[in-house]
């Protein structure tokens, strides 16, 4: 599709669209401005709709879906891992951070 064939069908926003901008690497997720990266590991929680989601912060990018996927097995719950966050479902917090420490890992618990 050329560039000519693309049109904007609808914007609530005023002024100039950048069809070729494309998002920053790393900074936000979730609306949210990302934890420091100093070796410690998050595990916040976080309203979603109806339901809890427990959030992981801070796991190496080269071992998020390996964590994702033990996380998820020792919650018995769903989840996903996507820009450098594992979220769980459900308020699964003390769980993870025992998990984590049983491993060596510096892990605490972030947020309300």
């Amino acid at each position: 599709m050329s560039d000519q064939n693309r049109r904007l069908v609808y914007s609530s926003e005023g002024g100039a669209i950048d069809l070729q901008a494309k998002p920053r690497p790393g900074g936000r997720t979730h609306g949210k401005p990302l934890p420091p990266e100093d070796g410690v590991i998050r595990v916040a929680r976080e309203r979603r709709r109806a339901s809890t989601a427990s959030i992981v912060y801070g796991v190496p990018e080269r071992e998020l879906a390996t964590t994702a996927k033990a996380l998820k097995q020792l919650c018995g719950c769903g989840g996903t891992a996507k820009n450098g966050v594992i979220e769980i479902q459900g308020d699964h917090r003390e769980r993870i951070v025992a998990w984590f420490a049983a491993r060596g890992k510096i892990a605490k618990l972030a947020g309300g």
